[in-house]
């Protein structure tokens, strides 16, 4: 499950956020301050932070490149009172990924942090699996179907693959699984049993967010 990070010296509206984020089905934590969200960003993971541009002590516009320093794959949303195009230009220039205009409906809010968090998974399928590979290994529409059902199953005899899959010509289903095996997806150990590599099981990964945002 995705966790985000609030960053604001509002405590009602900080508190107010975490809930929302928390109601839609996210993990929350809250920070009152820039200095004190840097030091949870060293020890714990956030995939996106959403960032209050006026602060006492490091102000917004300050902590983006800090907070992109300490976790560069982190999405960061920044909150500001101020809708000038200046304002939100430079906070893209110095790393912000999306801005939110205060006072903002909860409506806009959620959409912004799905949309960032959804960006966030295909950047992460993009840059952990070479999809141009993964593509051209599975252009065949059955290799997708083996490559998805071992996702779900995990180990799997080659009768059984072929009783899900619903095929009646084994000699096909064998032929793509030496594909995938050649390819780098799958693997088949002494027992016979087929299961996916870890390129593969991250491909599948892939697959399945890329066929569910299509």
């Amino acid at each position: 499950m995705e966790t985000i990070l609030v960053i604001d010296d509002d405590h009602d509206l900080r508190t107010t956020l975490i809930e929302v984020l928390e109601d839609g089905g996210l993990t929350a934590q809250g920070a009152e301050n820039a200095d004190l969200a840097l030091t949870l960003l060293e020890q714990e993971t956030f995939h996106l932070v959403l960032l209050d541009m006026v602060m006492p002590g490091t102000d917004g516009m300050s902590a983006i490149p800090l907070i992109r320093k300490k976790a560069p794959k982190t999405r960061i949303i920044v909150m500001t009172a101020f809708s000038s195009i200046q304002n939100a230009v430079q906070a893209l220039q110095r790393g912000a990924d999306d801005y939110l205009v205060k006072p903002f409906k909860i409506d806009a809010l959620m959409l912004s942090v799905r949309k960032n968090l959804q960006e966030a998974r295909f950047q992460e399928c993009d840059e952990s699996v070479d999809m141009d590979g993964v593509f051209q290994g599975l252009a065949n529409i059955l290799r997708r179907q083996i490559l998805i059902l071992l996702h779900h199953q995990g180990k799997t005899r080659f009768m059984d693959l072929v009783r899900a899959l619903e095929i009646k010509d084994h000699t096909k289903v064998n032929f793509h699984l030496k594909v995938l095996r050649e390819t780098g997806f799958i693997d088949q150990d002494i027992r016979k049993l087929y299961s996916l590599t870890t390129n593969g099981r991250r491909a599948a990964e892939c697959l399945s967010f890329i066929s569910k945002n299509m």
